[in-house]
């Protein structure tokens, strides 16, 4: 069942705690072949299109989506291939006001979406599968002359 909630959360504070730490990518075994990479699925909905998106080591892609009409982030990890059900991540979060949105489960295919109101903010964004991770910090800023984007991001293990 996907579900997304204001709070992070304890898991997600964990997770973003060990991954601060950690600089290095290790791939799974039986991970999808090189090369192959994860197609956004549309799951946001319409009217939201690709603006970002980062490998999730070898396994899969974390997208990060915009709708201009509404102003809203959608956020969506998902793997190279479907299979067996994975722990999986897809989270974002309003730099400005501090709303966030995750989904976190044992998923075959995808988690998320997750949606956040974010029209002229940075957002943070990112995804977990399995054991490995990627996160962006405050990219993808809106018009907002005062802020100056981060450029930092992480992909590794949790």
């Amino acid at each position: 069942m996907k579900r997304s909630t204001q709070a992070v959360g304890a898991t997600l504070i964990a997770v973003g705690a060990i991954g601060a730490g950690l600089l290095a990518t290790a791939p799974v075994a039986g991970a999808a072949t090189a090369g192959a990479t994860a197609a956004y699925n549309g799951v946001c909905g319409s009217g939201y299109k690709v603006v970002n998106s980062m490998p999730v080591g070898s396994t899969g892609t974390v997208y990060l989506t915009y709708n201009s009409s509404t102003g809203r982030n959608c956020t969506v990890t998902i793997r190279n291939t479907s299979g067996t059900p994975t722990y999986m991540v897809a989270y974002v979060r309003n730099v400005d006001t501090g709303e966030e949105q995750y989904d976190a489960g044992e998923y075959r295919s995808y988690a998320g979406p997750v949606y956040v109101f974010a029209r002229g903010a940075c957002v943070e964004w990112g995804g977990v599968i399995d054991n490995l991770q990627a996160w962006n910090y405050g990219s993808n800023c809106g018009a907002l002359a005062a802020k100056a984007p981060q450029k930092d991001w992480f992909a590794g293990e949790r």
